[in-house]
């Protein structure tokens, strides 16, 4: 598993689909290349103070480190974007979270080849 670095990566990760939760936004975006999982993680000024939002991205690297591979679906880009709440939200709990809204990404990736593809069928 990569990190995200660069600016242009984390804009096209904004393109795709996103899954709220309460200590954090993921944003998921599948890539044409065979390269690994990558995960970026931003957290905004308006979240607190640098200690507090380095904080933040601790706690999120932590969450990420802590997942299981398997559930995170190969070639895909992954942002989370940090949240106020996550500072004093419990570990367990947010970890359940992230489980859950990879699940949704899944769900809504999977729900919109399906609506492109029948797009696309001939009449």
């Amino acid at each position: 598993m990569d990190r995200l670095r660069q600016r242009a990566d984390f804009l096209a990760v904004a393109n795709g689909a996103r899954a709220n939760s309460a200590g954090f936004v993921l944003q998921g975006r599948l890539r044409d290349d065979d390269g690994p999982i990558r995960v970026g993680f931003t957290v905004t000024r308006k979240n607190g103070t640098a200690t507090e939002r380095n904080r933040i991205r601790r706690r999120l690297r932590e969450l990420v480190k802590r997942l299981d591979v398997i559930s995170m679906r190969p070639h895909t880009d992954y942002v989370l974007v940090g949240r106020r709440t996550a500072l004093n939200r419990d570990f367990a709990t947010m970890l359940e979270d992230l489980r859950s809204a990879l699940g949704r990404l899944a769900r809504q990736d999977n729900a919109s080849n399906n609506d492109s593809r029948a797009s696309r069928k001939p009449n």
